[in-house]
């Protein structure tokens, strides 16, 4: 019996997390991944099976302001784009998936930057 790698640790917990959480039409969910480098946010309806809405750091309407900056406060400009942009479509409330990862650090900057931005979850 082998020891479980941190990958796999995560994605079981994803798996346990997305047991219960689900997106529907009216409540999308909001789902975070972060790599080493990048963090990336999209805002999924489960029911179709649709990305509704997407914001990473590699976004260029960013781009610029991330430049010089840390990964919690890049973090947070994600958050606060993806919840522009689904306030553009109409989109205010939502479920927050944390991927697998513990709430604190850069998931934690995401979703309090889409709280502040106008998003309800």
């Amino acid at each position: 019996m082998g020891k479980i790698s941190p990958r796999d640790a995560r994605i079981r917990r994803h798996v346990r997390v997305r047991a219960k959480v689900k997106g529907t039409e009216s409540e999308p969910r909001l789902c975070v991944f972060r790599s080493l480098t990048h963090i990336y946010a999209q805002i999924i309806d489960d029911t179709r099976g649709h990305t509704l809405v997407t914001a990473s750091t590699i976004d260029q309407e960013i781009r610029n302001e991330t430049d010089g900056k840390t990964k919690t406060p890049q973090a947070g400009l994600v958050g606060a784009l993806v919840a522009k942009r689904a306030l553009a479509k109409g989109i205010n409330q939502v479920v927050f998936d944390r991927g697998g990862y513990r709430y604190h650090g850069r998931v934690k900057a995401v979703a309090e930057a889409a709280r502040e931005a106008g998003l309800k979850f």
